[in-house]
């Protein structure tokens, strides 16, 4: 008699096996996305760093030719307004000026930088004289980290770029962004006093500033001394 042929076994997945695959490869993806989103975010803030070290050499650069310090921009301009971005020095407090130095408008994160800078280093030059300050000059600007501590003080200009979270900057329609906690705030809200430190889940500013002693010095050997 003749044996009837097995039942060859089903080499296709089962429901259960499918369904581990989907998580597997669910997982995978989610941990890369994660990995290029965290790539992404120092890259950002790699830029960001980039563009407050060129603003504070554009700063000087416009020092050397002009005698002083840029006038910050009014910060509530929308990119549309013909003033957007030009020098207003009836201003202190504002963004940087990016029209009048010929720079990038924002950051990274399409927000504009915030910019003090000192009425005593950007007044109008004296009569006769090549700067609007003298070698005795200083700012009044100061710079803590977490714990109060000062970690910069007598500040002329201070140049601040809101990070990832944009809480306290202005965007591109001149909109003030809210949600600053309170050491995020201190970098918006139009005083004297700026926080840095290492970046947190909560504090991701990062934070440029001229010191009085090396713009004098650059201005010196230029063969401009104030």
């Amino acid at each position: 008699m003749t044996a009837l042929p097995t039942k060859t076994a089903d080499k296709g997945f089962t429901l259960i096996e499918l369904s581990i695959s989907l998580l597997i490869i669910g997982l995978l993806s989610s941990g890369l996305i994660v990995g290029l989103a965290a790539q992404r975010s120092i890259s950002d803030a790699q830029l960001a760093q980039k563009q407050l070290d060129e603003i504070r050499e554009v700063l000087i650069g416009f020092a050397l030719s002009n005698g002083r310090l840029p006038c910050p921009a009014k910060a509530t301009l929308s990119s549309t307004d013909a003033q957007a971005g030009r020098e207003d020095c009836s201003l202190q407090h504002g963004v940087v000026p990016w029209v009048s130095l010929s720079i990038q408008e924002s950051d990274p994160w399409s927000n504009r930088f915030t910019y003090y800078a000192s009425d005593r280093f950007t007044g109008a030059l004296p009569s006769g004289g090549s700067a609007s300050f003298t070698l005795e000059t200083v700012g009044n600007a100061n710079l803590l980290d977490s714990n109060g501590k000062t970690l910069a003080a007598d500040l002329p200009a201070v140049i601040v770029s809101h990070g990832r979270n944009s809480a306290g900057a202005y965007n591109s329609s001149g909109m003030h962004i809210s949600g600053a906690n309170s050491e995020e705030n201190e970098n918006a809200d139009a005083d004297l006093t700026f926080i840095m430190h290492t970046p947190t889940p909560s504090f991701d500013d990062q934070v440029s500033w001229l010191i009085p002693s090396v713009l004098k010095s650059r201005m010196v050997s230029a063969g401009k001394p104030p």
